[in-house]
């Protein structure tokens, strides 16, 4: 199965919460974190970073 993450990358405010419950997925491309992989196998971290998120802007598809 594959899961997708997806990210309203005008919605961020930049914050990194994200980056900080999943640097293994998420990092800082210029002044608002972005997914390193978009498409994954097992959901992981990015579970946490889409609960964190302060404007909710990261969703996954299962």
């Amino acid at each position: 199965m594959t899961v997708k993450i997806k990210q309203d990358y005008s919605a961020c405010i930049g914050c990194g919460a994200c980056v900080s419950v999943c640097p293994d997925n998420w990092k800082f491309q210029g002044e608002k974190p972005k997914p390193i992989k978009t498409e994954v196998k097992e959901v992981g971290c990015n579970k946490q970073a889409a609960d964190v998120c302060p404007v909710q802007c990261i969703t996954i598809e299962e």
